[in-house]
């Protein structure tokens, strides 16, 4: 077995969803990992994360499901609206039907449960050693592993190490002599109200999603419906590698576009916001280097049109972990066949997020053919376009 030939831990840069979710799968096959968190303390930004089918059969396979189910909405469908008029366009089943056909449901979650649930099961486990404080600087091959150093001067070794921090990635630099990341003019605005304080329309429990030309806007409840998660996405500037930028809500609305009195109403109750920029990028052909690989945005960033960017990163997350299992040892190649069985997903989900932001945004004629289809298809010929995404399970 692979476990047994290993005698010093897996390094895991990053302690978002991605490496917590690694160090979890790696934990139940045995191996022991080091999560370095480059952060002094943990915080998820107040905001909510979109969970399909095949997220929530990863969270089942690592055993968060029950201490997450309480915490989660269950939509029973998306609703979609022309955004100007606020005309319903389609409903697309999920709740049971969703379920009944793929295996699992599909979840909405506040980030924030989400990943106090994965870091809450690591300290637990006696496998997993989380470390605050040590953001990641460079790091060099030794004969039999990898040596990571911070920028305050620490380092630690290991067997390898994974590369789950993010978009920024300083892992990444080892892995490929670049990426080409590049600002699209979008910015998204997220935010949390209480549930109670919307309008009685947004009080259902359904995934809304409203399209206008240049903008759109998503809902969906959390936290088990007590929270309605918001996202905003339209044009603005970039800023660079912060996250959790302040905005200002007014100015958001007066950037917004002509949108229907009801979800201005809406909107209007949030107290406050938080933005940041969107980057696209092409695919990164090489994952890997050695005893390096890179997991989630740091290895494939993805526009939020889809919703899968967290999940992605726990479909890697379980990969990786099944091919080193597999291994016998042999972590590069371990690391090489991960990078062949997730590179073809991973583009092919990011091209279909940049499809869906350039038809959500669709003006004029497009705009209106685009909403007489999704008037006239089928809800659930319309929502199967998603079983290929939404069917992958662990054992793939």
């Amino acid at each position: 077995m692979a476990t047994a030939r290993l005698t010093r831990p897996i390094l895991i840069a990053g302690g978002g969803i991605g490496g917590l979710a690694a160090a979890l799968a790696l934990a139940q096959r045995g191996f022991k990992c080091r999560v370095l968190e480059r952060k002094p303390h943990f915080s998820e930004a107040g905001a909510g994360i979109q969970i399909g089918p095949n997220g929530v059969a990863i969270l089942r396979a690592l055993g968060l499901a029950s201490s997450l189910q309480a915490k989660v909405g269950v939509p029973q469908e998306i609703r979609v609206f022309e955004a100007k008029r606020g005309r319903l366009l389609t409903s697309l089943p999920l709740g049971d039907a969703i379920e009944q056909k793929l295996g699992a449901p599909y979840w909405t979650a506040h980030r924030a449960d989400l990943h106090a649930a994965l870091l809450d099961q690591a300290r637990r486990n006696p496998n997993i050693v989380v470390q605050t404080g040590f953001e990641a600087d460079r790091l060099e091959a030794t004969s039999d592993g990898v040596r990571l150093f911070s920028l305050g001067g620490e380092n630690v070794s290991g067997a390898a190490l994974i590369g789950a921090d993010g978009l920024w990635s300083k892992v990444r630099r080892y892995v490929t002599d670049g990426i080409d990341l590049r600002f699209t003019g979008r910015r998204a605005y997220r935010t949390v109200v209480a549930t109670t304080n919307a309008p009685p329309a947004f009080q259902n429990n359904s995934v809304g999603l409203w399209l206008s030309p240049g903008a759109h806007v998503v809902h969906y409840p959390v936290r088990g419906g007590v929270d309605t998660a918001v996202v905003v996405i339209l044009a603005g500037q970039a800023s660079g590698e912060d996250w959790s930028n302040h905005a200002d809500g007014a100015a958001l609305l007066a950037s917004a576009g002509q949108l229907a009195p009801e979800l201005r109403t809406f909107l209007a109750v949030a107290d406050t916001w938080n933005s940041w920029g969107l980057y696209d990028t092409g695919p990164l052909t090489r994952w890997t280097n050695g005893r390096v690989a890179l997991l989630g945005d740091a290895a494939h960033p993805t526009l939020p049109f889809l919703a899968q960017g967290g999940v992605l990163a726990l479909e890697d997350a379980v990969t990786l972990a099944a091919k080193l299992e597999q291994s016998g040892g042999d972590i590069p190649a371990a690391f090489a066949t991960y990078a062949k069985a997730r590179i073809p997903r991973t583009t092919r989900v990011a091209a279909t997020a940049r499809r869906n932001g350039a038809i959500y945004h669709m003006r004029g004629l497009s705009a209106l053919t685009r909403n007489g289809v999704m008037r006239a298809a089928p809800p659930l010929r319309l929502i199967g376009q998603y079983d290929w995404l939404y069917g992958w399970k662990p054992s793939a």
